[in-house]
């Protein structure tokens, strides 16, 4: 027996229910601040944490955002113009000796891992989308004393250095 629907049932109401109770999903032990859980953060920006689904770990750490320094072994500079972040490392119960192998073996995920932005401000903005907790760290700047070859031979009053090379 097939049953009939009258016109009244036929319709479905697809539009949202705003008066419906909020549940926001999450443990009230939860490291993630409770306001940038529900969205109550002030500012321009609301936090990707609210829509993304990402894991409550990733959003409880804490992001560095620092200019790297360049290498000791380069003497140009053209690896200094963008600022990294990356984040803090995982100590307690994260790392163990592989039996096999003997080498250090982690379960921290973000371990390694770092993101690149042409300006400390692109990568703070960025931060602040994602909800991480962040602090910038300033890099050193380092000072170029102006030399010549030329300073070599200038007159001094005082008696020369002799070098003694045998």
């Amino acid at each position: 027996m097939i049953r009939q629907e009258d016109a009244s049932e036929g319709i479905v109401d697809h539009q949202p229910d705003y008066h419906a109770p909020v549940d926001h999903g999450t443990s009230t032990f939860s490291p993630i601040p409770r306001r940038v859980m529900d969205g109550s953060e002030p500012g321009k920006v609301v936090a990707a944490a609210v829509l993304s689904g990402a894991p409550v770990d990733l959003q409880a750490r804490t992001a560095r955002i620092y200019r790297p320094a360049k290498t000791a072994t380069q003497s140009g500079d053209w690896h200094g113009h963008h600022w990294r972040m990356d984040w803090d490392i995982l100590q307690k119960g994260h790392r163990w000796e592989n039996a096999l192998m003997g080498w250090q073996s982690s379960a921290d995920f973000l371990q390694g891992t770092h993101l690149n932005f042409k300006s400390k401000e692109d990568a703070i903005h960025f931060a602040e989308k994602q909800g991480y907790e962040y602090f910038v760290q300033e890099p050193n700047e380092r000072r170029m004393l102006p030399k010549a070859y030329a300073n070599n031979f200038l007159y001094s009053p005082t008696k020369l250095k002799h070098i003694r090379t045998k």
